[in-house]
């Protein structure tokens, strides 16, 4: 099932908002509380899930629905119907999330590489403490641009794409190691 931007809030993630997202985040997050609650036999997901759509193409009165305020309207939905473990299990799990590196190289400025890893490294350490396990890169060549003056054919820019891609492949990798797991990729 896929939404209509038209019909559900927008979710905002940390700094983010998210249009167009599917629900199988939503299953997700649901089956990892069953999990916790060693409820392996869970039914009603799909139940919950379905509420849950029907809530925010229907009932939503808001435009812009912060992600913790939607999974704390699942706990007390979850609470209603006797599932009081599930509930106390649930953890926020984001929908996919794309970023635009332009916005951080901007800040960075021509010149401010290091600040600009500074930046995106407390933007995916926010995204990830919101409940993004999956965030997707894109601009990496309009960045490099902007922290290089505008210069997009040179091989400094082109040695910067590749270090920013490197930065993101690495931390990809540290992040496996950490309690909850990421999934980063790169659109040039």
């Amino acid at each position: 099932m896929i939404c209509i931007v038209g019909n559900l809030p927008v979710l905002k993630v940390g700094h983010h908002h998210v249009v167009g997202y599917g629900t199988e985040w939503i299953d997700e997050a649901l089956s990892r509380a069953a999990i916790a609650s060693n409820r392996h036999d869970f039914p009603f997901i799909d139940d919950i899930r379905d509420g849950v759509m029907h809530y925010l193409e229907h009932r939503c009165p808001l435009r812009v629905l912060p992600l913790e305020d939607l999974y704390e309207r699942m706990r007390v939905m979850l609470r209603k119907i006797g599932c009081d473990a599930i509930a106390n299990n649930l953890v926020p799990l984001a929908p996919p999330i794309t970023v635009s590196l332009v916005k951080s190289a901007r800040e960075a400025g021509n010149g401010f590489e290091l600040v600009f890893f500074c930046l995106l490294t407390e933007e995916i350490n926010l995204l990830r403490e919101c409940g993004a396990e999956s965030i997707r890169f894109c601009d990496i060549k309009e960045s490099a641009s902007i922290m290089r003056g505008g210069k997009t054919t040179t091989k400094a820019c082109q040695q910067l794409c590749s270090e920013i891609v490197a930065f993101l492949e690495g931390f990809r990798q540290d992040a496996q190691l950490k309690q909850r797991r990421i999934t980063l990729s790169v659109d040039l």
